[in-house]
């Protein structure tokens, strides 16, 4: 079985900003099984999906972003997920909107929600899949994910979704090397 984590945070304030576009993508990939109903649990929202052929939980941690760590390791240690069956999907100001980076492991680059899921495991050697969603320019960085993308980039983000949860099926049906090496270098703006 395989863990993938969207992170965001929860509550009506948030619910549309670019800190929340794990979440888009983990109801995009909810979207996709008739069945899956997200249900409380591990501090956070959990639901069943089959992608690839195989059994895959999704969570969202309600612990809010930098605190997202607490769910992930309650999630983890609950499953015994072997850290190499675990995907954190999240969003990256240092990337522009319309690009993707899988890394199998590394520092957190300054997202404070890698960063805690990384003091929970105690490990930073966790798949990951960053999502561009642009950047602050001369904005405070902390005001610019908690802003909502405009109406200019509303299609954008919209495809952004959608390719980062093709994304995730890749990685779950042929792992890491070959999902970073089909979409590392993607550029939807471009398209």
């Amino acid at each position: 079985m395989k863990l993938v984590v969207g992170l965001g945070n929860p509550g009506r304030a948030y619910e549309k900003t670019r800190h929340n576009i794990g979440f888009f993508v983990l109801d995009q990939l909810a979207s996709l099984e008739p069945t899956a109903t997200w249900t409380k649990g591990f501090e956070g929202l959990v639901t069943d999906v089959r992608l690839a052929g195989e059994k895959v939980k999704l969570l969202k941690p309600t612990t809010y972003m930098n605190r997202s760590g607490r769910s992930v390791r309650e999630a983890f240690d609950f499953y015994k997920v072997d850290l190499k069956q675990l995907l954190v999907v999240c969003d990256d100001f240092s990337l522009k909107l319309g690009k993707f980076r899988f890394r199998s492991k590394g520092s957190s680059g300054g997202q404070n929600g890698l960063k805690d899921i990384a003091l929970q495991l105690g490990t930073e050697d966790f798949s990951r899949l960053r999502v561009g969603i642009g950047s602050p320019g001369l904005s405070d960085p902390a005001d610019f994910v908690l802003s909502e993308f405009s109406a200019s980039e509303k299609k954008l983000v919209d495809d952004c979704v959608i390719e980062a949860t093709r994304a995730v099926e890749w990685w779950c049906r042929d792992g890491i090397d070959v999902a970073m090496n089909e979409f590392n270098g993607k550029d939807l703006s471009k398209e």
